[in-house]
């Protein structure tokens, strides 16, 4: 039995929680619908940890690999494994699906049961997508996710929750039906296999790799999302409740950078080269375009928001420029976004369940009132800008350098963006925390109950380890980084480029 569970322990990990789901189905008291919730997503977590312990590091290529025949006919597999590229987002989802249980434990007043279902589905589905290794079964799980999200946003949102629930899921469905039509071209020109290795190691001819290429950026860069296909995000973010916030900027987001790093980069690698340029300049553009409207803006969660657009830039640039260090900070800047963007989220949710006002103006003198709050919120803040020290300075470090390798010019327009990103968070800041109590507000506010420090503590001291001691974290990455690299081979855009090259 033990050997049982060993052997299978990733299939455990990605079905605990519809096991959950099933559980949940037969329960009707609220207070232990989210007992059994919350259990189900630590045990989930615990599993997480477990393949995390017993992970190699030293070995490059997949580990905790199960096959099994599922449709023989069409050569499709239940294929399953993680290297060091997908095993920090599995970490990562089964570290925020119990912080999302907990931050709606009271917000979430009606249908809770199907809200907190959901959820563990959504779990289930993401840590899927992140280790499958047959391209049917990523995009059935990839189509999968959009309608509970649809649903907890549209069911659950706030005030203008159908418009953003019906837009996010438009551009969620043209992103599938593009990343339909790039994976059958892969799989009718890669020897009819959906097997994600087999057609890792094939080569395409040119033409072939320019017109999968664009199916497969356009559906990833809508899910990142790139500018100009991020409109949907603000609106999404803004009418979410709180844990839908926290999976989209935790999670979903960065779907669209695994599949960057999974299929396009190592699959199409001249068509890569190709395009680099282009894509690097509208990284650059995210970075300043999100870090300019975040500064403009008047509602907490749209700031949140817009960061994430300026956040992500910083991914893509890395991973478009192609060389070790960008492509480590890229990935570890994957999963540093995913902790501070998602605690930016939760905090903020903190203060809306007490006041029901996501703008700025109605609060001021929050150190007076909530000092716990206002010393989370700070570090968050703090670390979204990349103060050194904290988790979001290694990874963007880490990019500046590669892409320093390329062109000093983008460069100093990516530092721009983190300029912008300290001006609009510490004014946000100076007013919410340290700024008068406004006569319209709350004269009295309570800080944070155990259960809501609880829900954050554990990000602010990831904030904290990786921003101190990235070691681990960088050592879990190094294998998938080197058989990235190996795969882009002559073709990388890097390769061959002097130091310091101008634009």
């Amino acid at each position: 039995m033990a050997e049982l569970f060993l052997n299978h322990l990733l299939s455990w990990t990605i079905a605990l929680p519809v096991l959950g789901m099933g559980v949940l189905v037969f329960l009707r008291k609220e207070e232990t619908i989210r007992r059994v919730a919350l259990g189900c997503t630590l045990l989930d977590f615990a599993l997480s940890l477990l393949l995390w312990l017993w992970f190699d590091p030293s070995i490059q290529g997949m580990q905790f690999v199960e096959r099994m025949a599922w449709m023989p006919t069409l050569n499709i597999q239940y294929a399953i494994g993680v290297d060091g590229i997908s095993l920090p987002l599995v970490l990562l989802s089964t570290l925020l699906s119990p912080l999302c249980v907990l931050c709606s434990w009271r917000s979430i007043e009606h249908h809770q049961k199907a809200f907190l279902m959901l959820l563990l589905f959504i779990e289930s589905a993401m840590l899927l997508v992140f280790s499958t290794l047959d391209l049917f079964l990523f995009f059935m799980l990839w189509e999968t996710t959009t309608m509970p999200m649809f649903f907890i946003i549209g069911v659950w949102g706030g005030s203008r929750r159908i418009t953003a629930a019906i837009k996010f899921a438009l551009f969620g469905l043209t992103g599938s039906l593009l990343l339909l039509v790039g994976i059958l071209g892969l799989y009718l020109e890669g020897g009819r296999t959906f097997d994600m290795q087999v057609l890792a190691s094939q080569h395409y001819p040119v033409k072939t790799q320019l017109w999968i290429f664009a199916c497969l950026f356009l559906a990833f860069a809508i899910k990142t999302p790139m500018v100009p296909f991020h409109s949907w995000l603000p609106d999404a973010h803004t009418e979410a409740p709180t844990a839908g916030s926290v999976i989209l900027a935790g999670v979903f987001l960065k779907m669209g950078g695994y599949g960057f790093v999974r299929l396009v980069l190592p699959m199409l690698p001249e068509a890569t080269s190709k395009f680099t340029p282009v894509i690097l300049w509208l990284s650059l553009l995210a970075i300043l375009y999100g870090g300019y409207m975040a500064l403009a803006q008047e509602d907490l969660k749209r700031l949140v928001a817009y960061s994430s657009i300026s956040h992500m830039g910083f991914v893509t640039l890395g991973l478009f420029v192609a060389n070790h260090p960008s492509i480590q900070g890229a990935l570890l800047q994957m999963l540093n976004h995913g902790i501070t963007t998602g605690a930016m989220f939760l905090v903020v949710g903190q203060l809306y369940d007490r006041t029901h006002s996501r703008l700025i103006e109605d609060y001021g003198g929050l150190h007076q009132l909530m000092p716990r709050f206002t010393l989370l919120l700070s570090i968050f803040a703090v670390a979204s800008f990349g103060l050194p020290g904290t988790n979001n300075f290694i990874g963007e470090f880490l990019v500046l350098v590669g892409t320093a390798q390329r062109s000093l010019l983008m460069v100093l327009l990516a530092m721009g963006g983190i300029l912008l990103g300290a001006a609009y968070l510490l004014w946000m800041l100076q007013r919410v925390a340290l700024g008068p109590v406004p006569r319209s507000g709350t004269p009295f506010l309570p800080d944070l109950t155990p259960r809501e420090l609880v829900t954050v503590i554990p990000l602010a001291v990831l904030v904290f380890w990786i921003g101190l001691y990235p070691r681990p974290f960088l050592e879990l990455i190094q294998p998938g980084v080197a058989t990235l690299l190996r795969a882009l081979g002559p073709s990388s855009p890097a390769l061959g480029a002097p130091p310091l090259l101008p634009p």
